[in-house]
Order: C-alpha cells, then sequence, then structure tokens
C-alpha cells in the first residue's frame, strides 16, 4: 500500500502567534531608541501628542494589514496587496516605496547603534566615528547575508523580551521619579515651539517609532492557522508597542524639559543633549543613584545589540524583498542574480546594501527620518486604499479576520478603519513631502528610478506593464511514494553515509518492509525558503539516487527544504505520517558547540516518534554521494 503526497514547494507553516509576535516586535520595538529623539527634534513639547495621533494611525494599519495578510497570506505586504488590488505596476512601485524603507530601516538602525556605545567610548558619539561604525556595521552583515548566515531564533525571543521588559521598567521608574503633567503642559508653547509646520512633520515622522508592521505580513506563509495566529500576534504588538508609545515619550519629556523653547532630548551630543541616544538620556535623567552607572551601561548594550539585530533584520528585508521582485518581473536579472555558491541575492544585498551606506555619510538623522516617513506613509496608504479595492473587487472573498468598524452602504462594507488610516497617512504622506523639500526631491528620483527600471525592463522582456508574470521555477524531480509502516533513512544536506543506508537495508530484509529516505536541505534565512537552488537540489537528489543503487526498488525518496534547526522536527513528522517502524541516522561529522549527537539527531531523540537506530560515525571515512 503506498501513497503519493503533494510535493511541498513552498513556506512550511510552523509559526505560532508567538514567534509571529517575538519577530515582530523585536523589529517594532527597536524603533523607539531613535524615534524617540527625531520627533522630539520636530514636535518639542508635543512629542506626546505627536506619538499618539501616531498610534491612532498606526493602529488602524495594523487592522489594514491584518485583514489583507489573512486574506492573502503570502509574503510581500503592500506590495502584494497591491498586485491583488490593482495591477503589476502598481505592486512594483510599491515595492520601490518598500525597498526604500527597508535601505532606511538599515541605514538609520546601523547610524544610532555606535551613539549607544558612546556610553563605552566617548568618540562614537560624533561624527565621523559614527558614520564609520555605522557603515562597517551595514558591510559586515550584507557580507553574512551574502554568505547565507542564519537567524539566531531563539536570541531574537530573548532579546525581545529584554527589550520589552526594559523599556516597561523605564515607564514606571519614570513615573514614580519624575513624571509631572504640569511640566509636560508647561513644555507646550504651539504654534512657535514647535512651530505648526514641525508639528506636521513630526506626525509622518512618529511613524518611525513602528518600522516593521510589516513582519508579520512577510511572515505569513510560514504561519500556521494564519487566520488566528496572526491577527492575535498583530494585537499583541499593537498593545506592547502603544504600552511603550504612549508613556515613555512623556516620561522623556518630564525627565528633559523644555526651556527656552530647546530641550536636551532634540539637541546633539555636542550640545550635551540625547537627540542620538534618546532612551540613553531619559536613564542618566531618572535620577537612579547608585544604580546610575551599571543602568547606563546596561540600556546602551542592549539598545546596540538590538539595533545591530534591526539592521541585519533590514538587510534580510532587502534580499527578500528583491528576491520576490524579481519572481514577479519587477526587477532586471542582473540585480535579483543569486550567488553561484551561497545562494543569495548578493547583487541585490551589495546594490541597496551600498545605497544604504551613502545615506548615512551626511550624518544627518532628521533626513533619514523623513526620507523613511515619505517611503512608510506610501506603503500603508496603498495597503489601505488595497483593502477598500477589495472589499469592492471581492466582497464574497473569505475574510479569516474583518477589521473593525464597518458601515454597509450601496451593499458594500466599507471598512472605516481602512478609510480613516488611508486619510491619515495619505496626510502625512502630502505633509512630509510638502514641507520638506529634500524628501521630496530624494523620495521623487527614488521612486521615478523605479519606475523606469520597471518599465524598461518590461519593454525590453516583451511584457505588459500590469499584467502580473511570475518567473516559472522548474520543481525538483523526486519521487515520494512512501510505504507504510517502512523505515525512514534521514540525512541533512550532503552528510550522505552507507553504512547508514547498509543498516536500514539489512532491517528491511528482515522485516520486508520498505525504505524511505528524506534529506533535509537548509536554506539560509535571507533566501526564500522556495528559491531555486540547483547545485544543491543535484547534490541531494545524488544521495537519494545512491541509496537506491545500494537498496534497490524498495527504496523511495524525497528531499525537503527547512530553514536552521527545523530539520529534526521535519524527520519526526515524516516518520509519524509514513508510520516508520525505525528511523536510521548518524551523527553530523561537523559538531559545533556543546551538543554531543547534534541538533537535529537530538531533536529526533527528544520526539522519539519510533525506534531510533543510530550508525556510529567512528570509523565512518568522509563521502560524497556520486552525482
Amino acid at each position: 500500500m503506498a501513497e503519493r503526497r503533494p510535493k511541498n514547494l513552498g513556506l512550511e507553516r510552523v509559526l505560532g502567534t508567538g514567534a509571529l509576535f517575538s519577530t515582530a516586535y523585536g523589529n517594532v520595538g527597536s524603533s523607539i531608541y531613535y524615534a524617540l529623539g527625531l520627533v522630539a527634534v520636530f514636535a518639542l513639547g508635543m512629542t506626546p501628542i505627536v506619538f499618539l495621533i501616531a498610534g491612532l494611525i498606526f493602529m488602524a494599519t495594523a487592522a489594514t494589514y491584518t485583514e489583507a495578510t489573512t486574506m492573502y497570506p503570502e509574503a510581500g505586504g503592500s506590495s502584494s496587496f497591491a498586485r491583488r488590488a490593482f495591477n503589476e505596476f502598481w505592486s512594483s512601485l510599491t515595492a520601490w516605496g518598500q525597498m526604500l524603507n527597508y535601505i532606511i530601516t538599515v541605514s538609520i538602525s546601523a547610524f544610532f547603534l555606535p551613539h549607544y556605545l558612546g556610553i563605552l567610548w566617548e568618540p562614537l558619539l560624533t561624527s565621523p566615528g559614527d558614520i564609520i561604525v555605522g557603515i562597517a556595521v551595514v558591510v559586515v552583515l550584507a557580507a553574512l547575508n551574502i554568505r547565507g548566515s542564519k537567524e539566531a531564533a531563539g536570541l531574537n525571543v530573548v532579546l525581545a523580551v529584554a527589550d520589552f521588559l526594559t523599556q516597561v521598567a523605564l515607564v514606571v521608574l519614570g513615573i514614580v521619579l519624575v513624571l509631572s503633567p504640569e511640566r509636560l503642559v508647561e513644555n507646550v508653547e504651539f504654534g512657535t515651539a514647535p512651530t505648526v509646520s514641525n508639528f506636521l512633520i513630526a506626525i509622518p515622522v512618529g511613524m518611525v517609532a513602528f518600522t516593521g508592521i510589516d513582519t508579520i505580513s512577510n511572515m505569513a506563509e510560514e504561519a500556521k492557522d494564519y487566520g488566528r495566529t496572526i491577527p492575535r500576534a498583530m494585537k499583541g504588538v499593537v498593545i506592547a508597542v502603544m504600552t511603550i508609545s504612549l508613556t515613555l515619550p512623556a516620561v522623556a519629556l518630564s525627565a528633559m524639559p523644555v526651556e527656552d523653547g530647546r530641550t536636551l532630548l532634540a539637541l546633539g551630543p555636542e550640545e550635551g543633549g540625547f537627540a542620538d541616544n534618546p532612551v540613553l538620556g531619559v536613564v542618566k535623567n531618572l535620577g537612579l543613584g547608585s544604580l546610575q552607572p551599571v543602568a547606563e551601561v546596561y540600556v546602551g548594550l542592549l539598545a546596540a545589540t538590538i539595533l545591530f539585530v534591526a539592521t541585519n533584520a533590514g538587510l534580510i528585508g532587502l534580499s527578500r524583498l528583491s528576491y520576490s521582485m524579481g519572481q514577479y518581473r519587477q526587477l532586471p536579472e542582473q540585480i535579483r542574480q543569486l550567488h553561484p555558491r551561497f545562494r543569495t541575492p548578493y547583487v541585490a544585498i551589495i546594490v541597496f546594501g551600498l545605497v544604504a551606506c551613502l545615506t548615512m555619510l551626511p550624518g544627518q538623522a532628521e533626513l533619514l527620518g523623513t526620507v523613511y516617513a515619505f517611503g512608510a506613509m506610501l506603503a500603508f496608504t496603498v495597503a489601505h486604499l488595497s483593502v477598500i479595492a477589495l472589499r469592492i473587487k471581492e466582497p464574497e472573498r473569505e475574510r479569516p479576520f474583518r477589521g473593525p468598524g464597518n458601515v454597509r452602504i450601496g451593499g458594500i462594507d466599507w471598512p472605516l478603519f481602512a478609510v480613516l488610516g488611508g486619510l491619515g497617512t495619505g496626510a502625512a504622506f502630502v505633509a512630509v513631502t510638502v514641507l520638506n523639500r529634500e524628501t521630496l526631491v530624494i523620495g521623487g528620483i527614488w521612486l521615478t528610478i523605479g519606475a523606469v527600471t520597471y518599465v524598461v525592463y518590461r519593454r525590453r522582456q516583451g511584457l505588459p506593464l500590469s499584467k502580473t508574470t511570475k518567473v516559472v521555477l522548474p520543481e525538483p524531480i523526486v519521487e515520494h511514494e512512501v510505504e507504510y509502516e517502512s523505515i525512514l533513512v534521514a540525512f541533512e544536506d550532503e552528510e550522505y553515509s552507507r553504512e547508514v543506508m547498509a543498516t536500514a537495508v539489512k532491517l528491511a530484509a528482515k522485516r520486508r518492509r520498505g525504505i524511505h529516505v528524506l534529506v533535509t536541505m537548509t536554506v539560509p534565512a535571507n533566501t526564500p525558503i522556495d528559491a531555486v537552488m540547483p547545485e544543491q537540489e543535484r547534490r541531494v537528489q545524488a544521495t537519494i539516487d545512491s541509496a537506491r543503487v545500494l537498496g534497490g526498488r524498495r527504496v523511495t525518496g524525497h528531499y525537503e527544504k527547512v530553514r536552521a534547526g527545523e530539520a529534526g522536527r521535519r524527520i519526526v513528522e515524516e516518520a509519524r505520517e509514513i508510520r516508520a517502524r525505525a528511523i536510521v541516522m548518524t551523527p553530523p561529522r561537523r559538531r559545533t558547540g556543546s551538543s554531543l549527537l547534534g541538533r537535529t539527531l537530538e531533536a529526533v531523540l527528544e520526539e522519539r516518534p519510533c525506534r531510533v537506530i543510530i550508525e556510529s560515525p567512528a570509523s565512518r571515512a568522509p563521502e560524497r554521494a556520486a552525482a
């Protein structure tokens, strides 16, 4: 009796609410370390009000992203929504806006990182030290991403929790030690400090505090039970972010009040201020007594670490977005080209990483903030418009999540959250472009480059501008004919072993059972899991072919692409699905850390879905399956 299962070429749905929340908060929560100072530069005593307004827009935007993402649980965010609601041209233009967001995320995170390390070495607080270190961070991370560095998921969760608890602790201490409603009122001289134009600019800049809102959307293809986990994770992120964004600015302005139209929160380090490391400024002005030095070093190191992770997340976003744009023929072949060895979009990483470094050279944090606002407001506005258009275009389509506040008019459920959110982000987009000429010029040039690149490339390919045309990926030629109650042989990547297969053949001969070979192929975190990897696929297929030569007709096999650390879980699932009586494995030749048997084998032994037979590697010489 045999069963043929469909080949799994998409992303595996393995992420629950906790994983989605921690990853998203790790990205969104990091932005407060620079957004607080950027907003204060423009808004001064109105900073808490700006964060309140931006927070309300954020809540509407989160509802929009949740509804659209659960409708179409695929990576891409607002560009994916635009593709469904409008056409490929608008999707491409939106994707270029998203690309600008990722570039500025990389640039601004790397630029602010050394300012927090300035607590240990003062030259990092000012130019050129901060710019040099910031560029060095981008270069190092770009090199690691080209090689296919893996994300340390567990570490990211720990950092996200530590980050949130630290910010909550600062808020609690601030409320007890320095918060003064009277002082907050005295800080405001609206019309003078800040001016009306600066206040209006501060609102879109305040949206920098919510950098990374599209993280959950980009992880949608890996979310299990996405109709429930995505809304829950997004709700958790909104609550956590709003808790900090609505309280920490008030604490900061109480600790560093506005005097004579100036506040230390909006001044640079050369004037004794903390615009470049605002959270550290809060710590310095809380009056913690003997705990002050320790608290400053702790917050400085934590902030630098989280900004390092945020910079890396931006580069991973760049690589994934460029690959996605290439898949939909929005980028020329030369830009989306994969590295011949590491199979990562190295050209895109180099090109856009270089752009991120160039944006740091002027050393103007305010300009980075307004340019980010340009790209973010464009992407958010398109997302809102897409949800409205989809309510009209596809009213009957299943929506696992419907945003709050809907009015039925003319047979259509109009989403008030998207309407109000779109008005808010649209007005913010107009404000940041009309009131800031540099931002208008930079953003306009960027979108023009994107539009021209798209049009020229499409024309040369003979493709229409508005039609969606996806690159056809060849499916791996693998057989997945699995005998029930069989023996499962598991290999990782190219860790083929004749001894393991020989053991499986002996067991099968005794029990007259079939043998199924599963080869897991690790895909780098910054590469889409369904990316074509011809050389690696050829080698793992050769492993299966070699097993068939040794085991004969009773051997079936297939390979599956997994993320780092997922191989053990996938092997356990496979054993249960095929009702394996035994799993035959061997420890890896190369071992890291303190793991005796290797992470994958230890994961299988922990679950132990059936008998696990370990072939000793003591006398095993390195070998490679014949290609």
